[in-house]
């Protein structure tokens, strides 16, 4: 399988647009800054949630939310998904009849940056998942993911405040997201995933973003059982990762890495002390935490 088969694409001219400030020396500066835009999101003839997003790829974001919501399943059918752009609504069809009205009453709002909302409960597919226990991560694979993930052209390195997701298999990065909220970004991928026909099995996830309970719980409910991030974890996120058996690993930097849970996955197979050091230069070096 090739490498980045979805990348980021930092030269299109709809997600990012250049403003005039003024610099710590008084100095006129321009700088390229990410869109938002809203996206208004049906499940055929019921509207689900509007969601601010940089408003690339509406098709798999949608699929993803829902089935992140459990309001899809992986064994549903899917007749189509429209999207319009004049009216920014995407709309995607079922044969299935849905009615989610009960649920929607029931909101949380997350600690997903651009306050990422979840409905019902949050937790209802979670304690049914049973996640590979044979997967593993060879130390190998993550800094040759990290140096990979980071030097690629990104709306991130062009724009910054931004976040990214990234789906792996071994040391290869396959289909790299991003948009303004990390929720968003996993929901992409899970929607590529779904609406591509890949599975879970082999396979790892990097994100630049915080893992808290809901990148924790919607890792585990696409079944994938290794979490990485650059940045640090919420207690919750950590509880959540232990009970699951995740591989969970944070602040994974140039040649330092943190695993909390599921460390009978780790294969130390590469000398730190050979590993080339990230520059300042590199994602993460900035906007971690955002």
């Amino acid at each position: 399988m090739d490498e980045f088969l979805v990348a980021p694409d930092p030269d299109d001219p709809a997600l990012s647009r250049e403003v005039v400030g003024i610099d710590h020396t008084g100095a006129t500066v321009a700088t390229r800054v990410p869109v938002e835009r809203p996206l208004t999101l049906f499940l055929n003839s019921q509207e689900i949630v509007t969601m601010m997003t940089i408003g690339d790829r509406p098709d798999c974001l949608a699929v993803g939310y829902l089935l992140n919501q459990n309001m899809l399943s992986r064994d549903d059918a899917i007749d189509a998904v429209e999207f319009d752009a004049e009216l920014d609504v995407v709309v995607v069809r079922t044969p299935r009849r849905t009615n989610y009205e009960e649920k929607l009453k029931r909101r949380t709002l997350t600690s997903g940056c651009a306050q990422g909302t979840a409905f019902g409960n949050m937790l209802e597919r979670f304690e049914g998942v049973r996640l590979d226990e044979d997967a593993q991560l060879r130390t190998s694979w993550l800094y040759a993911l990290s140096r990979k993930i980071n030097t690629q052209p990104s709306l991130y390195l062009a724009a910054g405040a931004i976040h990214g997701c990234v789906l792996c298999e071994a040391d290869r990065p396959l289909v790299y997201m991003e948009d303004v909220g990390r929720h968003n970004a996993i929901d992409k991928i899970a929607g590529w995933m779904h609406l591509n026909g890949v599975g879970p099995a082999d396979k790892l996830f990097y994100t630049t973003g915080r893992l808290t309970s809901e990148m924790v719980i919607k890792c585990v409910q696409m079944e994938i059982p290794i979490l990485v991030s650059r940045s640090g974890f919420t207690a919750w996120g950590v509880e959540l990762a232990q009970q699951a058996g995740l591989t969970l690993i944070g602040r994974a930097k140039g040649k330092r890495f943190i695993c909390v849970s599921g460390a009978g996955r780790l294969r130390f197979d590469a000398d730190p002390a050979e590993h080339v050091a990230e520059g300042a230069s590199r994602k993460g070096s900035r906007d971690d935490d955002g």
